[in-house]
């Protein structure tokens, strides 16, 4: 997976995470303020795109809707892949609300982006490792 779909797909994950948190009342933990900023960042670039805008409205609505964040995460990427600078903050933001929760980012990558495979770190293997 290429460095802005990887990003992207975080990203929505982490708004659907926050959407979702919200709902349940625990919007006050730490890692929230960086998904808002986030939110905010996204919302601002794309103002005037009538189908990013409501791609993003879509999954404010259903934050469970698996099309809707496909949808959501498409946008996203089109646009980082339009406007460097946005890709750029994108990419800071998610690092930067990651770090905010806590844990390590193997744990909220397996857990927020289900089918995309992330690596900020190093990965080592130790032992026996068999793939099928």
């Amino acid at each position: 997976m290429d460095p802005i779909t990887a990003a992207a797909a975080a990203g929505v994950a982490l708004l659907v995470k926050g959407m979702l948190e919200s709902a349940g009342q625990e919007a006050g933990r730490s890692g929230w303020a960086g998904g808002t900023r986030l939110a905010e960042r996204i919302r601002a670039r794309f103002r005037g795109d009538n189908a990013a805008e409501d791609a993003l409205v879509h999954v404010q609505q259903s934050p469970d809707d698996e099309d809707a964040q496909e949808q959501l995460r498409r946008m996203l990427q089109v646009h980082m892949l339009r406007d460097h600078e946005f890709e750029t903050d994108v990419r800071r933001l998610v690092d930067e609300a990651v770090a905010a929760r806590g844990g390590d980012g193997a744990q909220v990558n397996a857990a927020l982006i289900k089918n995309a495979q992330v690596f900020n770190e190093k990965v080592e293997i130790k032992g026996d490792w068999n793939i099928s």
